[in-house]
């Protein structure tokens, strides 16, 4: 670390320590404090900073913590611990903190600063409750507000709106350090998950593509005229989920439904291929669930479902019940597509033989069916889609944030990893000693194909990591890269650990560069969780 870079990051200090470093008011060296969310930082902040400076001997910034952003569906766009790197490599900053409380009269009261500075826009139309509620506190102990000009007002949104940072790999980097993680332990944790004993239930589907050349419109009829070129089928939904974990290294036993037809034999020679104890129940009065979907060019024309959506009988219930009490597992995965396997009445007997000690993963896809991942509670992992927790919560209005914390109560879950499609992930963890309970993780795609499998990737590789390591960290970066390759392909193509691989040396690549050209050090090592 460069004696520069130290001097800059040894300006983030707690509010507790920078109580004491100013010492106790009234003091011979002023000091003003500012505070605010900084997630962009413009020439509307350096402006306002260095007006402040000019007004005391010290300069404290504070930044409103990730916990208490709630303007805008995916804010902040820089997680809190950049914010404060950023506002410490400014020579004017003497001192930077991130605000745990949901507003600044806490440390205000702590820290007594001589001064405190607002933006002329908070004082403009009058003074609004809670600058009330700051000047209050100032007086409580002799402190001053002061008024920033406003000549040229900037907003962090308008400039986000127009074009959102992109800092996936500087996000990653403070994510990982800040948890003691680096890319030796993602390379490492794959090794781990070789050998561990899986039991995924769920509903099979059979996806079919047909590839057509577009003849154009219909003579006779309001339709579109094509010409089949070839016909490709893949595994889809648990048995798609069952290879990954398959190709990850587990020990796998699939249990599903099918029917006695030409898609449910493809099936069970897929599965006897991919070398996965498949163990079936074959309904012949349904037919296996399979989807076809034509495309032309490349696009989307048209797609059949052929399926048979009632739920299964209490005999094959207490089948599957039976198969899942009496095989060894270490992990078991409910991989829900609402297709007769799962409902509200047989997802708590089915919970309730899940063998003593295994960790328990679900997802529920709602698409365009009945699913709710709030049916699965008290499980140690879920990884619904933003779509499915607003269908969970019927609420299409809250940010992410607060929706996915919602989503986290209400499932009673250990962790849960919210798919936000090409925006990535957000984790909701159990709090205790983490530096964090809830981070993001920035999408790793690049080359966007066929986005359909990545949500069934995410959710193999991040249980079987999280099974192997204990490590959602871990799991979701891990889970993500799996995610990530899955898009690159036309269809549910299996996503081997050697894919996962070269995406994490990408990703050291671009990592080793950031490090070399930038100044911004890494956060002090803390043992891995």
């Amino acid at each position: 670390m460069s004696s520069i870079a130290a001097s800059f990051h040894a300006k983030i200090k707690t509010s507790d320590e920078i109580a004491a470093a100013i010492g106790p008011h009234p003091r011979a060296r002023k000091a003003i404090m500012c505070h605010g969310v900084f997630d962009i930082v413009h020439p509307g902040h350096i402006r306002h900073l260095i007006y402040a400076k000019g007004k005391a001997d010290i300069l404290i910034a504070s930044l409103t913590a990730d916990e208490f952003i709630t303007k805008g569906t995916y804010r902040p766009y820089v997680p809190e611990d950049l914010r404060a790197a950023a506002l410490a490599a400014l020579e004017v900053v003497d001192y930077v903190f991130i605000d745990r409380s949901p507003t600044p009269v806490d440390n205000i009261l702590k820290i007594r600063p001589d001064y405190f500075a607002k933006g002329y826009e908070y004082q403009d139309g009058g003074i609004h409750p809670r600058t009330q509620e700051e000047m209050t506190a100032l007086e409580t102990y002799g402190g001053e507000i002061v008024f920033t000009p406003g000549d040229v007002v900037y907003s962090s949104t308008a400039l986000g709106n127009i074009q959102a940072p992109s800092l996936r790999v500087e996000k990653l980097l403070a994510l990982m350090d800040s948890e003691g993680v680096d890319f030796g332990t993602l390379r490492k944790a794959l090794e781990q998950m070789n050998g561990i004993p899986v039991h995924i239930l769920g509903d099979t589907i059979v996806d079919e593509y047909g590839y057509c050349a577009l003849l154009g419109a219909s003579q006779k009829h309001p339709c579109f005229s094509v010409q089949p070129e070839r016909t490709e089928r893949f595994v889809g939904a648990a048995a798609v989920v069952a290879q990954h974990l398959r190709a990850a290294g587990a020990r796998v036993t699939f249990s599903t439904l099918l029917g006695d037809d030409a898609p449910g034999r493809f099936i069970q020679a897929e599965m006897e291929r991919s070398g996965i104890g498949f163990d079936p129940i074959v309904d012949p009065t349904r037919p296996t669930t399979s989807k076809e979907r034509f495309l032309a060019g490349g696009q989307p024309l048209l797609q059949v479902n052929r399926m048979d959506n009632r739920t299964i009988s209490e005999k094959q219930l207490h089948a599957f019940s039976a198969r899942l009490a009496s095989t060894e597992a270490a992990l078991v995965v409910f991989s829900d597509f609402r297709h007769g396997i799962f409902n509200r009445h047989t997802i708590g007997e089915l919970t309730g033989v899940v063998p003593r000690g295994a960790l328990r993963a679900a997802d529920s896809q709602v698409s365009n069916r009945w699913g709710n991942i709030l049916d699965f509670v008290d499980f140690d992992l879920i990884a619904p889609n933003e779509r499915e927790a607003r269908f969970a919560l019927a609420d299409q209005d809250s940010v992410v944030r607060p929706l996915a914390l919602e989503l986290y109560k209400k499932a009673r879950c250990k962790n849960l990893i919210l798919k936000l499609g090409a925006r990535g992930t957000i984790t909701y963890r159990e709090s205790g000693t983490y530096p964090r309970q809830f981070f993001v993780i920035d999408s790793f795609g690049r080359n966007i194909v066929d986005p359909v499998g990545a949500g069934d990737a995410l959710l193999a590789y991040a249980s079987l990591a999280f099974a192997a390591t204990k490590n959602i960290v871990v799991a979701t970066i891990l889970g993500s890269m799996a995610a990530a390759r899955a898009c690159e392909a036309q269809g549910n193509v299996t996503v081997t650990p050697q894919e996962v691989e070269r995406v994490i040396a990408e990703v050291e690549k671009e990592a080793r560069y950031e490090r070399d050209n930038a100044s911004v050090p890494p956060s002090p090592e803390r043992p891995a969780r």
